[in-house]
């Protein structure tokens, strides 16, 4: 196949295109898990693990529900195993440091949890150097530089199962023992320079999240999982991203591109399976695809339903929208949208479809993590891989994995798809003829009319096309600019206190109050008030949970609602610098290894970011925090700040706070347990003059430093 020829191409729709003398598909978490873990207990050097989630406790195991090597079950265990019994061997785990959002889907605390409680050969870096909004969503695995997984699965909970979809199958269950769904999802295996170009996309994000170069492995090694037989040999596999402007030093949107290349490249069936459907470009794109090509027919398998509140209703606008835009006469009759469905007797359940597959004729074959969602093409971080034919071996195979694909949906067996698709010629007659099995592929109906306005204002925050760039914005405010972009600037800024006003009200009239209890605090330091001992203990207070970590921002409010904005500002005040110096002591003592082991590789990021101006650096990081209060207290230790510039800085960059929040913290628990509109905003006014304070000195700082040589 000459270049001209060629679907992926590197600097446009690709970032590199390499060999893999081995790549292989792996079809649900129970084969995945299987063969990540056989790979890993070869290791001998090196494993990265990159993902957008990643939890100790889930079981990685394989189609038998067991462990087969005599090495823990669980994810945590089953790599200080490995460690103990290689000390050589080094294990890297890149996490995305999570927006709250997600907080209660995820495991707590995953630094006590992967880092804290695992040998010094564990490290695990929390990655937060994206803009605000976007989420770092590749889902990779690296072993030796020598084989590679990459695709739609993260080493979590909720994610195993088997490819028969059992509805009662005990074995898919969390690790509190509650059942879940069938889940359906797939990942992709290759070796040689492929591999080896994925291990430099891991090494390129750790050195952005830690600071730290990674250096290439180097060792005799042969980690390929021996129960895996491979679907090619010898094959171009091209490597795609997603990155956002704010994170690489330009936007990166080559998966977007190459969605867009592989619809039309089309010729005979399109075979998609993904978890969203919203992307604003792909639609329109498939849909004249369809009116050009009368031969062209689309198989989309999706899930029927969303498996969260907010995924259901953000996406579900664009869903519907996506699919009215293939509903047009042109397409009638060659484009299907559908969900899976297993039933076993009296039991029936819908499979959760979380893969994100492409498969155009049998000439692409596409695995990788991102979504059909305009946030997949430019805000979050994505990986996907594209197999690409160059001979009718490589032919040959693409159409089997997706005659595998079909089987698994439709309860049949490849031979039995093949065979239909021979004699059919057609994608859609093939399921048409095997309809009716236990295993069957319900087509989804359109959306309720009137949904896409009713939840467009969800949309826009939960899938925008590109991230909002905080840092920018903040420091565009210190700077002239024309009329119409101090209006722009200024409606951005009412945008995020309109957010902050919402959210609050969400706390009164939906189950997100169910969540915490606000008095608890409160009724907490009530229970010290009256004592002749309650100044120092409430000083001791803010100390120990310094210590535990807790949020010191609760405590000031609570102190302020119990005590009053007289004298709760000077019982905060005390206390919050007293917590500060403590744990600025703890930090100094423990130095910069122990620290390591605590919070992760991040605080390399950190050293070069507090070390550089006492003062300046202490204050600014206190207005617009890099990390929580606790973990900037030990750091500031750690990295010997001296202690003058460090409680001057630290006072100057919480007076704000602290004076809001004494102010507002009465007003901030009576908005969440029962708000009115003059509440809201009374609070929404003093949190836009708190914001606007620390936005201002801010400014003030960022002109100080551009002034001092």
């Amino acid at each position: 196949m000459s270049a001209d020829e060629r679907v992926a191409r590197p600097g446009q729709n690709a970032w590199r295109v390499e060999r893999a003398s081995r790549a292989a598909v792996l079809v649900d978490a129970a084969e995945y898990f299987g063969a990540v873990r056989r790979a890993m207990c070869k290791a001998k050097r090196s494993i990265y693990i990159v993902g957008w989630d990643i939890n100790s406790r889930m079981r990685l195991v394989g189609d038998s529900g067991e462990p087969e090597d005599g090495l823990p079950a669980t994810l945590g265990d089953f790599l200080c195993a490995l460690v103990r019994a290689r000390p050589t061997l080094s294990i890297k785990l890149l996490l995305w440091d999570f927006s709250l959002v997600y907080s209660f889907e995820r495991e707590p605390w995953p630094l006590v949890a992967l880092q804290w409680r695992t040998p010094p050969q564990i490290e695990l870096c929390l990655d937060d150097t994206l803009p605000t909004g976007s989420s770092h969503h590749q889902k990779i695995v690296v072993v030796d530089d020598e084989v590679a997984f990459s695709g739609g699965l993260d080493l979590t909970v909720r994610r195993w199962d088997r490819p028969a979809h059992s509805p009662s199958d005990a074995q898919r269950a969390d690790p509190a023992g509650a059942p879940y769904a069938p889940f359906h999802d797939v990942q992709i295996l290759v070796d040689g320079p492929a591999a080896k170009a994925l291990a430099d996309l891991v090494r390129a994000r750790w050195a952005r999240a830690a600071y730290e170069r990674l250096k290439p492995v180097q060792v005799a090694s042969d980690p390929w999982p021996e129960t895996v037989a491979p679907d090619f040999r010898d094959v171009s596999v091209a490597i795609s991203r997603t990155e956002p402007a704010a994170f690489a030093e330009r936007e990166v949107r080559e998966v977007e591109t190459l969605f867009l290349d592989m619809i039309d490249a089309a010729r005979r069936s399109i075979y998609i399976e993904n978890q969203f459907l919203t992307c604003g470009k792909t639609a329109p794109r498939l849909a004249a695809a369809l009116r050009d090509n009368p031969r062209l027919e689309v198989l989309i398998v999706a899930p029927k339903a969303h498996n969260s509140w907010i995924g259901e209703r953000a996406m579900l606008a664009g869903r519907i929208r996506f699919m009215e835009c293939l509903n047009g006469d042109a397409c009638s009759g060659r484009v299907r949208v559908v969900h899976p469905r297993v039933v076993a007797g009296e039991e029936a359940a819908d499979v959760m479809v979380h893969s994100k597959v492409m498969i155009v004729d049998d000439r692409l074959l596409r695995v990788g993590s991102a979504n059909m969602t305009n946030r997949s093409m430019g805000t979050d971080t994505e990986c996907d891989l594209t197999v690409e034919a160059e001979d009718a071996a490589d032919r040959a195979a693409i159409a089997a994995v997706r005659n595998r694909f079909i089987a698994e949906h439709c309860g049949a067996t490849p031979a039995e798809v093949q065979a239909l698709m021979a004699r059919t010629g057609s994608l859609l007659a093939t399921v048409d003829a095997l309809d009716g099995r236990d295993h069957r592929l319900i087509e989804i109906p359109p959306g309720p009319a009137g949904t896409e306005e009713i939840l467009a204002p969800i949309e826009v925050v939960a899938d925008p096309e590109r991230p909002f760039d905080v840092t920018t914005f903040i420091n565009g405010l210190g700077q002239t600019k024309p009329a119409r972009r101090r209006l722009h600037v200024a409606a951005r800024f009412g945008v995020a206190v309109a957010t902050v006003a919402l959210v609050i009200l969400a706390w009164r009239y939906t189950q997100l109050s169910e969540l915490t209890e606000p008095g608890a605090l409160q009724a907490f330091l009530d229970r010290v008030g009256g004592n002749p001992w309650t100044p120092l203990i409430v000083v001791a207070i803010f100390v120990i949970a310094g210590c535990v970590g807790f949020p010191v921002t609760a405590l000031i409010a609570g102190t302020a609602v119990t005590f009053g904005a007289w004298p709760g500002l000077a019982y905060a005040s005390a206390g919050a610098m007293a917590s500060a110096v403590v744990t600025y002591v703890i930090g100094s003592w423990a130095g910069t290894g122990v620290l390591r082991q605590l919070i992760g590789p991040r605080l390399s990021r950190m050293r070069r970011l507090i070390a550089k101006r006492g003062i300046l650096a202490v204050m600014s990081i206190r207005l617009v925090p890099i990390a929580p209060f606790t973990v900037v207290n030990l750091v500031a230790g750690a990295l010997r700040i001296p202690l003058l510039d460090y409680v001057i800085g630290t006072a100057l960059g919480l007076a704000p706070g602290l004076v809001a929040m004494s102010l507002l913290g009465d007003q901030i628990f009576q908005v969440v347990s029962d708000p009115s509109l003059s509440d809201v905003a009374i609070f929404v006014g003093l949190l836009a003059a708190w914001i606007g304070l620390s936005i201002g000195l801010q400014v003030l700082l960022a002109r100080a430093r551009r002034r001092r040589p």
